[in-house]
């Protein structure tokens, strides 16, 4: 039983391919013999699959029906035995399917439309490979005729009007849809696909064509049903039937060109998008350029997956205003540093934010994120001062669309073009055992990103102190004071203006709110002084002295975050800082950052959102604390929802990077103490000489 178990669920691609998307679905009565049940079926390649609802991932079982005989059951004759038995099931539904599987006993489905049956019984024909041609609509039928004719390029189906361009409208959608609905979004569809295409691009007008591609993708997006309607509609409209074989229009192919960044058909017309593309591919011509592209994008989706958002106006204007066959990675974007510089990165419609940074770390001289602990971060579409960390396996093309659709919503849907994202790359993740490795560029990226916390005032300097390292980024940023400032000097002469300029970037600014005029002029002289006294010495060696004094702070590196005690053994109502480093989370006095409390991961047992609040559940080692009389503590603080859970993710981050670590570390490990001391497996002694096993301790969860 467990094997038979253990076998469906391999057999079933829901378990080992989260994304992977069924050519039907729905809810359904199924019959086999004799017996009526309710249940969720899903048509995945050349699998049927049933579920107890549409959340399960377990299937209840299957049918392979490659070489099944697939078709409709006429209710006007003799019904079989099977289906007669299950009695009122059969009043419920007007038509049935039945699947029969060679050497096996038959399967009925029970269905209530006609729309619904026809959209079943091709999409199981074409599964099984029989009835090709002979099933679905007329243009399913000649797309199946020319697939048994292996797409031969003289025979005559080519020339067949329905396959052709037309200036007519549809008078019934090209592929089979299980409902009216979706049926009248078919015929919209096409409308919109001749507005693209016959309408002129206007460059000053060019939004009217961003929104029509982006109003269709985004239905076929939310109705993955008819993603195979709108590739046969633009199939259609970019074939020619007079001159034959030539291109059909720019604008056609532009448009398919966006398509297939974004999804791809199934089945037949997956092949009859390959032929096409084949057919019209010339690097001669400015369209047979967009069919090479549109050749190497569907690569590129059928690599890494669908998108889940539309095409953003950025990517449709790249699109539609320069050929993208001239670039390999059509679309670029700057990524800023913390030293106000960025990096110019490109990417294609597939592109992975893992994929980006590691572009982005070659370009930059970077190690991998891995290594560095840099990540990716975008600011937030609606203006606020936040920052969302950018996980690996989301794609950049849907970042940057679900950023716009977000600012858009809220000027009313109004496009603000003088506003667009921005990403930045910064420390996420601080260890210190990775210092060695470091790199030139991150050391100062490092020593800009700890200036923000100086700034910030989370970074704990004495005003002495604090001007020395202000001097340090100075030489670093400007190079050599250029002449001594006095006291008396003017407040318009060159000198005063740079040291003021300097002050604002790296001094903190709790020490400026205080500082009188008079004081003021004394801290810019103090200042050049310091500065003076560092001419001649280089950036790298200004940014290496920097981090030395940086990471005598035993905190360097962690991210704090800014809360108030609701249920500790801390003050009730009391501001501290929580920081979040490589070794646990601490508690620090939120006047003087020092530290009052520390827990390590090991001792974590709970972490997240409860509520409104951010929830730590800690446990005590025996004998460290004799006051405490539980072995576990809750312990809630006030935060912000947003920085709740953004201290919730880095957590994550820590702790399943130390588990990564010691996994590398012990699997590095094995073999050396395998050969260092070998064992003889005839020992006698083998059994008393092994080491206990050693229970590992249950993970922290995440709320």
């Amino acid at each position: 039983m467990l094997q038979s178990v253990q076998r469906v669920k391999a057999a079933c691609p829901l378990f080992t391919q989260s994304d992977i998307r069924p050519d039907m679905k729905g809810l359904l009565i199924k019959v086999e013999h004799g017996h009526s049940k309710r249940v969720w079926c899903a048509l995945i390649g050349k699998t049927l699959y049933f579920f107890r609802s549409q959340e399960e991932k377990f299937p209840l079982g299957q049918i392979k029906l490659w070489e099944a005989r697939v078709e409709e059951v006429d209710r006007s004759r003799e019904l079989d035995d099977d289906l007669k038995a299950c009695g009122r099931s059969l009043d419920l539904a007007s038509f049935i399917i039945a699947i029969q599987p060679q050497e096996q006993t038959p399967v009925y489905l029970l269905l209530e439309s006609r729309h619904e049956m026809d959209s079943w019984r091709y999409h199981l024909s074409v599964a099984a490979g029989t009835a090709v041609g002979n099933v679905g609509t007329e243009f399913e039928q000649l797309v199946g005729k020319l697939f048994q004719q292996d797409g031969d390029p003289n025979s005559q189906i080519w020339r067949h009007p329905l396959l052709c361009f037309s200036k007519k409208a549809l008078s019934s959608p090209l592929t089979t849809l299980p409902s009216p609905a979706l049926q009248t979004e078919a015929l919209k569809l096409f409308k919109t696909c001749q507005l693209f295409i016959n309408v002129a691009i206007d460059a000053p007008a060019i939004d009217y064509h961003v929104s029509l591609a982006q109003s269709a993708l985004q239905v076929c997006l939310a109705h993955p049903e008819l993603q195979n309607e709108l590739f046969c509609q633009l199939i259609k409209q970019t074939r020619m039937r007079h001159p034959y074989l030539q291109p059909g229009p720019l604008q056609g192919w532009q448009f398919l060109a966006l398509c297939v960044g974004l999804f791809l058909p199934q089945h037949l017309f997956f092949w009859l998008l390959q032929v096409h593309l084949k057919r019209h591919g010339d690097s001669r011509t400015e369209v047979g350029k967009y069919v090479v592209y549109c050749r190497r994008s569907l690569e590129r989706t059928q690599q890494k997956g669908e998108r889940q958002a539309r095409p953003s106006r950025m990517e449709i204007l790249s699109i539609l205003l320069r050929n993208p066959y001239h670039h390999s990675l059509p679309f670029s974007v700057p990524v800023h540093f913390l030293n106000n510089t960025y990096q110019v990165v490109s990417f294609d419609a597939s592109t992975t934010v893992d994929e980006f940074q590691s572009r982005l770390n070659q370009d930059s001289g970077m190690r991998k994120t891995g290594l560095s602990g840099f990540s990716l971060y975008t600011d937030d579409p609606t203006g606020r001062h936040l920052e969302h960390c950018l996980l690996g396996n989301i794609k950049v093309c849907d970042i940057i669309s679900k950023w716009e659709q977000a600012s858009k919503d809220l000027h009313s849907g109004k496009s603000e073009n003088t506003r667009t994202i921005r990403l930045t790359y910064k420390n996420r993740l601080y260890f210190s055992d990775q210092i060695r490795g470091e790199s030139e560029r991150e050391r100062l990226l490092l020593a800009y990103q700890t200036n923000e916390a100086i700034i910030a005032g989370h970074f704990p300097v004495n005003k002495e102190l604090a001007v020395e390292m202000a001097a340090l980024l100075a030489q670093v940023e400007f190079g050599d004071f250029g002449r001594p400032f006095s006291a008396s000097g003017s407040s318009q002469s060159k000198s005063y203006q740079t040291l003021k300029q300097v002050l604002d970037r790296f001094y903190p600014k709790h020490y400026r709110r205080t500082v009188s005029e008079e004081q003021l002029r004394q801290l810019l002289q103090h200042l050049s002084a310091r500065w003076s006294s560092l001419r001649g010495r280089s950036s790298s060696e200004c940014v290496r002295i920097y981090l030395t004094v940086a990471r005598k702070w035993p905190f360097f590196g962690a991210k704090l975050f800014q809360a108030v005690c609701v249920t500790s053994s801390l003050q009730p109502n009391a501001s501290v800082w929580l920081a979040v480093h490589e070794n646990g989370i601490s508690v620090l006095d939120h006047n003087s950052i020092k530290l009052l409390l520390s827990y390590s991961y090991k001792n974590l047992m709970t972490f997240g959102g409860c509520k409104k609040d951010f929830m730590l559940v800690v446990r005590h080692c025996s004998g460290t604390d004799p006051s405490k009389d539980k072995p576990t503590e809750k312990l809630l603080f006030a935060m912000d929802t947003p920085k709740i859970r953004e201290i919730t993710l880095l957590i994550s981050s820590y702790i399943n990077s130390a588990h990564q670590q010691k996994a590398i570390a012990h699997h590095l490990s094995a073999p050396a103490l395998m050969v260092a001391q070998p064992i003889s497996l005839k020992s006698k002694d083998l059994r008393s000489k092994s080491p206990p096993l050693e229970h590992p301790s249950k993970a922290p969860t995440r709320l």
